[in-house]
């Protein structure tokens, strides 16, 4: 993938001339301070300008327009009334300037950067941003690289992140320092005046200062600082000891991929805007077909990638890259768009995304103070026709893939690696039943996790008390009832971590959200692991009543299994 581009040229650098550090690091104002471009009416022309990036989910977007920067006659553009003139701009600036300005009334972007420039945008009403359509979610293309030291999330706090200014990552920082309970305050930042491709990225700058201890950049570079994704070994670029933390393969909802309209063009145009959507989802499931079909109509796969990849890599040989800007993402298409927009109750919507990176971008002052940013309110029941609109596979994992994997790590002692977030939940003597009246704060973290983390297993690790077990040892009882009584306390912890996986399910579903069940898996500790510590070779007794009550619960880890591709479907 290649965002490496999205920057702004109104950067201002920090001054750092005669560093010993290779990167200039640079300041990241907002972009209301930034930007003075004079608000003008949209140009009325033969053909619509409309801004594309370097990213697969713009595929879709050169396929509707007849595998071309001008519609082509009998192109899903053209068939829907469209002309377009479309224009590649990474520099996000640019957009900024142009859309402003009215050389186009669209812009295209992430949700973060959209978010970014909300206000500048809302300075003028004839300005205000509506977003009108998600292209895709970034699932593999962006990656957070650590040093050997940070072993979790939660490992960044007081620690030192490179990331590029003004580009596609401040959303993925916030995500996870939120999901480890952390906050902007937490970390220092560092910002890059680019993100690939230069001595001026976030991937450099873990090279080249040892003050930096992690970085976001794309996958290539991920690749290359972490030896191929394994772990840096110093060589050949990359930095000892460095790994993939997380990409967005495992935090697939995390990057959202959008079009937004001007207010002013959307009031005279709405019908053209709305049909402009149209062409897009229709055109979104047409390349899936082309994909899907490459064995067989290889003439129009052939087309559509070489356009792709001339149009948005400017080599017609570059059809490998386009592939890959194809593989790292998911294009959410009709059922995505009405999640997104329209589901209140979809943990990743429109709304909450947006209001939280705005949040984030006020603490990491890239906004001075939020916007509201409001949909164009589609129909879209006029919007469905012509759509296949298939419902997304609802099992994406292999569930005796992951159990293996599950299963390995417990034999190895190794069940905290890959660890991205864990929690517990406590339950009371001979309980069996977990209602969302009792425990719905934490099935709604699961929920959130789930959701955003669709490419993670979670595992519902379910632990007894040794108590009972203890009592027979002292009543020397024989071996083999005290081996039941360990397999016995076993399958009472499985058996409650089976309970909570169908309540978390079933509490998710009352709210109008459908989870993958095959997400989940199902370990039973039984008194393996209390709280209260191992005495040799036996659980401790516990003191307390508290350190009694401390060992009936059931434990949530959200863990990283893309490495483990067989046990891993991608989306």
């Amino acid at each position: 993938m290649n965002r490496g581009l999205l920057i702004f040229a109104g950067i201002i650098l920090a001054g750092l001339s005669g560093s010993a550090f290779a990167v200039q690091y640079v300041q990241s104002p907002p972009l209301d301070k930034v930007i003075t471009t004079k608000v003008g009416e949209v140009s009325e022309g033969k053909a619509i300008a409309t801004p594309i990036i370097t990213w697969g989910g713009d595929i879709a977007t050169t396929l509707c327009n007849g595998n071309s920067k001008t519609t082509v006659k009998g192109s899903i553009c053209d068939k829907q009334g469209l002309s377009l003139e479309l224009f590649r701009e990474d520099i996000f600036q640019k957009q900024v300037e142009a859309y402003i300005s009215g050389k186009t009334p669209f812009l295209r972007g992430t949700m973060g950067m959209i978010n970014m420039a909300a206000e500048v945008t809302s300075r003028d009403p004839r300005t205000v941003m509506v977003p009108v359509y998600q292209l895709t979610f970034s699932t593999g293309g962006d990656m957070l690289v650590v040093r050997d030291n940070i072993k979790s999330p939660k490992d960044l706090k007081g620690k030192t992140i490179a990331l590029q200014a003004y580009g596609p990552h401040a959303e993925y920082l916030a995500q996870v320092l939120r999901d480890a309970g952390l906050s902007m305050k937490d970390v220092s930042v560092k910002w890059t005046k680019e993100l690939t491709g230069s001595k001026e990225t976030p991937g450099e700058a873990l090279k080249s200062d040892k003050g930096i201890d992690a970085v976001f950049v794309v996958s290539p570079d991920g690749m290359a600082l972490t030896s191929n994704g394994k772990v840096g070994t110093g060589a050949e670029g990359s930095v000892k000891g460095a790994k993939i933390l997380l990409s967005t393969k495992t935090a697939s909802r995390v990057i959202a991929d959008v079009y937004v309209v001007r207010a002013d063009y959307l009031k005279a145009n709405r019908a053209k805007v709305q049909q402009f959507t149209h062409a897009l989802m229709l055109s979104q499931e047409a390349l899936a077909g082309i994909v899907k079909a490459k064995a067989t109509k290889p003439v129009e796969y052939k087309a559509a990638f070489t356009a792709a990849a001339e149009i948005l890599l400017d080599s017609k040989q570059a059809v490998p890259d386009a592939e890959g800007l194809y593989a790292d993402c998911e294009y959410v298409g009709f059922n995505g768009n009405v999640d997104f927009f329209t589901n209140a109750k979809n943990p990743r919507n429109f709304e909450r995304i947006g209001n939280e990176i705005q949040t984030s971008l006020v603490g990491l002052g890239l906004l001075t103070k939020q916007a509201v940013l409001a949909h164009a309110g589609w129909d879209y029941k006029a919007l469905r026709s012509g759509i296949i609109a298939a419902p997304a596979p609802i099992e994406r994992f292999d569930t005796a893939q992951v159990a293996q994997v599950v299963i390995k790590r417990q034999q190895q002692g190794t069940s905290d690696s890959g660890t991205l977030f864990s929690f517990e939940v406590y339950f009371n003597p001979n309980q069996n039943e977990f209602p969302a009246s009792q425990y719905a704060d934490a099935f709604k973290k699961v929920v959130n996790l789930a959701s955003t983390y669709g490419g993670a297993v979670i595992t519902i690790e379910g632990h007894t008390d040794p108590l009972g077990y203890l009592k027979q040892m002292k009543e020397n009882v024989p071996g083999v009832v005290l081996k039941q009584t360990e397999q016995a306390a076993r399958n009472l912890s499985i058996g409650r971590a089976n309970k909570v996986r169908d309540s978390v399910i079933g509490f998710a579903k009352g709210g109008g959200i459908t989870l993958d069940p095959s997400q989940f898996a199902v370990v039973g500790y039984g008194i393996d692991q209390p709280k209260t510590g191992m005495c040799g070779g036996t659980p401790c007794a516990p003191k307390t009543e508290q350190e009694w009550r401390s060992n009936m619960r059931v434990n949530f880890r959200i863990i990283q299994i893309e490495a483990e591709a067989s046990a891993f479907k991608p989306l």
